[in-house]
């Protein structure tokens, strides 16, 4: 009697502590675990992010610069005309101006767009790349922007402009142009002060901490391919 009665007996107090013990450090191993998946998962993200952002900032240039339409304006026009006619150009060492069929909003779709493409301090010591859009009406509108033969307006960042590049240790413009010497070679300038367009530009970049997990901003040359004399009046048709 005193056997059957031992061998239906309960589960004791010690036992019991010891398989709560034990899902307690199953729960947190779990836990753990858990948390470090997570943490991983986020930090590759944030870098498939950064590295799309990247990747998509280098396209977006390339896609505005092959765009370029060779706009003649009279710059310095005033109510009653007088201007001069020259190619709608700005290239500086960190601000360029042209127009271009790509649009950040429409892409391809859209209408022509006056780009500002420029440098500006960032928030943290660096540069960043930034970029306006003003809408293309014609020449008219092009003339507004620039007072005289390669002289334009300032430019200044909006809340509407785009951050295509930022946390840069330096990030300036060249421009393959063929010297006044025409028995010289192509060169690359600072400054673009050639009668037509320029034939590249290289957009020069460097990260202000480099890191090799992550794509990094890098230089960029786009050709210019351009033909149209400003010189020569086209006519619509």
């Amino acid at each position: 009697m005193r056997r059957r009665l031992r061998s239906n007996a309960g589960v004791t107090l010690m036992e019991l502590l010891i398989a709560v013990m034990l899902m307690s450090l199953l729960s947190v191993g779990l836990l753990f675990a858990l948390r470090i998946g997570l943490n991983t998962y986020q930090k590759a993200q944030s870098k498939l992010m950064d590295n799309r952002r990247v990747a998509g900032a280098q396209r977006i240039l390339e896609q505005e610069l092959a765009g370029l339409v060779p706009v003649v304006a009279e710059c310095g026009a005033g109510p009653q005309g007088g201007g001069v006619k020259t190619q709608f150009f700005q290239g500086e060492p960190e601000v360029m101006r042209f127009v271009s069929t790509f649009s950040l909003q429409e892409a391809w779709r859209g209408r022509p767009q006056i780009l500002e493409i420029f440098v500006i301090p960032g928030s943290d010591g660096g540069v960043r790349l930034v970029v306006n859009e003003l809408p293309y009406l014609g020449p008219q509108s092009a003339a507004r922007i620039c007072m005289a033969e390669r002289r334009f307006l300032p430019v200044s960042a909006a809340p509407t402009s785009f951050v295509l590049a930022d946390k840069l240790a330096f990030c300036r413009f060249t421009f393959l142009d063929q010297p006044d010497d025409q028995t010289l070679p192509l060169g690359w300038f600072p400054r673009f002060l050639g009668p037509t367009w320029p034939r590249a530009v290289r957009i020069e970049m460097a990260p202000m901490v480099p890191d090799p997990s992550r794509l990094q901003p890098a230089s960029l040359l786009a050709p210019i391919h351009v033909f149209r004399n400003p010189g020569v009046q086209y006519g619509d048709f």
